[in-house]
């Protein structure tokens, strides 16, 4: 079989390395000249463990190449961006684009795909007419649904393999195709639904995880009021066999936790009240977070602050609605003094050489990405360059004896 994957970003390409890897003649798509001229030489533009060196030997092998427009294929899989508007709802347009695009090369007995994740409604309201402007008509003559990724960065590629998938199309005959595709490498189970459901579980999986967080951010506020340790109460209430407490932070990021429940409540927007809750918490917390530092240092004269991480998570490059960065925005507008350093994105501009060139100078050293490159910080030495040494520590990992003995002021989110 040859795949055309349309979208080369943290889904796409992993995605087309596996079906490379299982054999398949895979065409990667993708309009950004960068991604795919570095992919035609072997390379890749993103950090993910292990895919640096599975692109190489596939592509050596030639069971993987890039181009800027599809060709005609025996499957077309799209995983292009479903990004959010400013009025915050979906932006269809990449999905639309894509549908497009495949057209012209649709023929008899072929299987498209979904895997971007989008409000419930997109694979057979906006996908299936358009395809059917070829001639073809959707689950006879041609396969049509939504599987989409369960992934998490740093882990990829193993769970590409491992974890359970769902295969949702407009009529069973399509689940069916979509399934059997994937089993060329997918290990885990996969699980044969309708479209729709298929959309609609993916958005509900991160929004469980969304009003977790909202609850874990909520618990650290009360904490702070109470004068408790979150993260010791969150630790005990854990130790309930059927009790699972996720953990506070100064907001929630990335491409899928900080944006689907957003696409839920754009379809049901009455219905959808405690998912609009636990989404306005979660993006009000680089804001409480900023209020926090505004206390911090509201006796200082010309107050100077270095952030240690920007990504959304620890030990990825993605900054994807990194709330670090909302957070950055906020106390700029605050004309105060900020720099930052993250050792996963550290070509972004405006960004310190390095942890100690972050905290010369400043007033305060605030934690907000838990990189395990941050779990040795040499904290003499930091407090030795700070004007003050003062440090906020958002994530809990900071090691708050040897900071301590070092001369700092630990200040902590939810205690």
């Amino acid at each position: 079989m040859k795949i055309c994957v349309i979208g080369l970003g943290y889904i796409g390409l992993p995605t087309a390395a596996m079906f490379a890897r299982a054999g398949m003649d895979v065409l990667g798509v993708d309009r950004n000249k960068v991604i795919t001229d570095a992919l035609n030489e072997g390379r890749i533009v993103i950090e993910e463990d292990g895919l640096a060196e599975l692109i190489q030997s596939v592509v050596t092998d030639g069971k993987l190449r890039a181009a800027g427009q599809p060709e005609e294929a025996s499957a077309f899989i799209i995983a292009v961006p479903t990004p959010l508007g400013k009025n915050k709802q979906a932006n269809m347009s990449y999905v639309e684009s894509a549908t497009r695009s495949v057209v012209p090369h649709l023929r008899s007995g072929n299987i498209v795909i979904l895997e971007s994740t989008s409000p419930v409604g997109t694979v057979d309201e906006l996908m299936k007419p358009i395809l059917e402007e070829s001639g073809l008509q959707a689950g006879i003559d041609f396969f049509l649904g939504h599987s989409p990724e369960r992934v998490i960065p740093g882990s990829i590629l193993r769970e590409l393999v491992c974890n359970d998938r769902i295969a949702g199309g407009i009529n069973e005959v399509s689940a069916k195709k979509i399934a059997d595709l994937y089993r060329t490498f997918v290990k885990g189970e996969i699980y044969e639904t309708d479209a729709r459901t298929a959309e609609l579980c993916k958005l509900s999986e991160n929004t469980y995880r969304d009003v977790n967080i909202a609850f874990a951010n909520e618990l650290a506020k009360i904490c702070e009021n109470q004068g408790i340790d979150v993260w010791n109460l969150i630790r005990l209430c854990n130790k309930h066999p059927r009790v699972n407490i996720h953990q506070p932070g100064p907001g929630v990021g990335g491409h899928c936790i900080a944006v689907d429940p957003w696409f839920i409540i754009e379809k049901s927007p009455l219905e959808a009240r405690i998912i609009r809750l636990s989404r306005e918490t979660n993006d009000g917390m680089p804001s409480y977070v900023a209020d926090k530092i505004s206390a911090i240092l509201k006796d200082v004269k010309d107050p100077a602050i270095g952030i240690l991480g920007i990504t959304y998570k620890p030990d990825v490059d993605d900054v994807r609605e990194s709330p670090v960065l909302t957070l950055i925005d906020l106390l700029r507008q605050r004309e105060l003094d900020v720099t930052y350093f993250d050792p996963h994105a550290k070509d972004r501009p405006g960004s310190a050489r390095d942890v100690i060139e972050t905290a010369r100078n400043r007033d305060l050293l605030v934690l907000g990405v838990n990189h395990q490159a941050f779990q040795s910080l040499d904290y003499q030495e930091l407090a030795g360059v700070m004007r003050s040494p003062n440090l906020l520590d958002t994530r809990n990992c900071v090691d708050a004896k040897a900071a301590a003995r070092a001369g700092f002021t630990l200040y902590y989110l939810g205690k």
